[in-house]
């Protein structure tokens, strides 16, 4: 079952707010014996994640949960998960254990003994609760009626967002229901146009993304590719200004993950940037164009723009 993106953060008393993790959607299967791991695109991913394989209950379950990693900060962090997405080898999985330890955050119940998928979120939570969930497997922490406080921890903690789930609400996998709404967290910056990817498919003749960054003391530092947000009408007008500034060279400071396809533009143009958070690495997660403004492209430095510390 999947949320709704939803504008605001509300409070009811028909609904239920818990933290949207950051992390990787599955489905945890425990049919008394073993257990199973699906992603959300049906993948096994059983083998990844060995720590999850323990006895959940005396009789078949089927639970939905997040796979977590949190970083130094306590933070669910996707980028150290990556790491235990990425590696395949018993050998390396068996050190990545220990490297990147993960939780199982379990905040539904599918099946339990029998079918449940048609029992109201009040009652299938009832059913998580009495669960003799082992570690790492830890049921997620709900809210109710008034989801202020888990709001500001969200925003002093640059977590993702809330999820708010209506308490009468049947579990309906597949489909995106406004029966449960997330409430994600954005930032916005101004970033400096620095390069362009070209167009593909129905992109083909305009581009692909816009290639930004944030001046520092030694140069123009690429902070990543906005590729979402533009109308379709702005996107051929967008690319005519930019072949206007097109340059041979680039304006950034060397990066060797800078995509090899790129094409350069003069630094003048400054864009309006929604975003999820900063990587480690400095680079926005989550971008999404929201307009260009005419501020002076040498005010936009990463001191102004960049994260918080």
């Amino acid at each position: 079952m999947l949320a709704t993106p939803w504008p605001r953060v509300f409070a009811h008393p028909d609904w239920v707010f818990e933290l949207k993790w950051d992390g990787v959607r599955a489905i945890l299967s425990w049919d008394g014996r073993h257990v199973s791991l699906r992603s959300r695109r049906g993948n096994d991913a059983t083998a990844r994640y060995p720590e999850l394989g323990v006895a959940v209950a005396d009789h078949p379950v089927v639970l939905d949960g997040e796979i977590v990693s949190l970083d130094d900060a306590g933070r669910p962090s996707f980028e150290r998960l990556q790491q235990r997405m990425n590696l395949a080898g018993g050998h390396l999985i068996a050190r990545a254990v220990t490297a990147v330890p993960i939780s199982f955050v379990v905040f539904d119940v599918l099946y339990d003994g029998t079918e449940v998928l048609n029992e109201p979120w009040q009652r299938r939570r009832h059913r998580l609760e009495a669960l003799p969930l082992p570690a790492p497997l830890v049921p997620s922490t709900i809210v109710e009626e008034d989801p202020t406080l888990l709001w500001d921890l969200v925003d002093q903690r640059r977590l993702e967002g809330i999820v708010a789930k209506q308490k009468g609400s049947p579990y309906r996998p597949g489909v995106r229901s406004t029966e449960w709404r997330k409430i994600t967290r954005f930032r916005s910056a101004r970033a400096v146009v620095g390069g362009f990817l070209p167009g593909e498919g129905n992109r083909t003749g305009t581009f692909g993304s816009l290639l930004v960054g944030m001046w520092t003391e030694a140069g123009l530092r690429w902070v990543g590719a906005v590729g979402s947000g533009f109308s379709y009408a702005s996107l051929g007008a967008v690319r005519d200004a930019l072949d206007q500034m097109r340059r041979p060279d680039s304006p950034f400071i060397t990066d060797p993950a800078m995509p090899k396809q790129a094409m350069w533009v003069e630094p003048v143009l400054v864009a309006m940037v929604q975003y999820k958070d900063f990587t480690t690495s400095g680079r926005l997660r989550g971008p999404s164009f929201k307009g260009f403004t005419d501020d002076p492209p040498e005010s936009v430095t990463w001191d102004s723009e960049g994260p918080a510390t």
